[in-house]
């Protein structure tokens, strides 16, 4: 396998292992969103091989990392990928503070079907403490899309 087939799942690897990685509690509240932020980059920029069908695995390996009932994530991350994938081309044109208004937007719905989904399931409570990510994710997304575009160009991952 060469180098440039590996770079996609090594880099779902490494957000799955950003997403559970034990931090303080006082940080981990603003824990981005490592594997949607991820997902829709990779979904922006190579349609054809990172989708809704590599979005459901990775929901259900997050599913079973986290603890909670196979599907919620799963389903919670394809609805904002299949939203990038649908309108990819147009999500290409735009700037980068553009695409962080468009990550904010994606990154509280799938926060909101999440917990829409374990309130459905468990009775968990809403707190404004569960949206802190999707601030720190839209922050985030800048240098993130410019470090995958640098490697995946400089790679030439296609």
């Amino acid at each position: 396998m060469k180098l440039n087939q590996t770079v996609i799942p090594a880099s779902i690897i490494v957000a799955l292992v950003l997403q559970i990685m034990p931090m303080p509690a006082f940080v981990d509240v603003y824990r981005p969103d490592w594997l949607l932020l991820l997902l829709c980059y990779w979904t922006m920029a190579l349609p054809n091989r990172v989708s809704i069908g590599t979005t459901a695995v990775c929901g259900i390996a997050l599913d079973a990392l986290y603890g909670t009932a196979l599907g919620v994530h799963s389903f919670a991350l394809a609805i904002p990928v299949y939203l990038v994938a649908a309108n990819y081309q147009r999500f290409r044109n735009y700037s980068v503070v553009q695409q962080a208004i468009m990550i904010f937007v994606l990154s509280m719905l799938y926060h909101m079907l999440v917990y829409w989904l374990q309130y459905w399931l468990t009775g968990v409570q809403f707190r404004f403490d569960f949206l802190w990510p999707v601030v720190t994710s839209v922050f985030l997304w800048p240098w993130l899309f410019w470090f995958l575009r640098r490697y995946r160009r400089l790679l030439r991952v296609t």
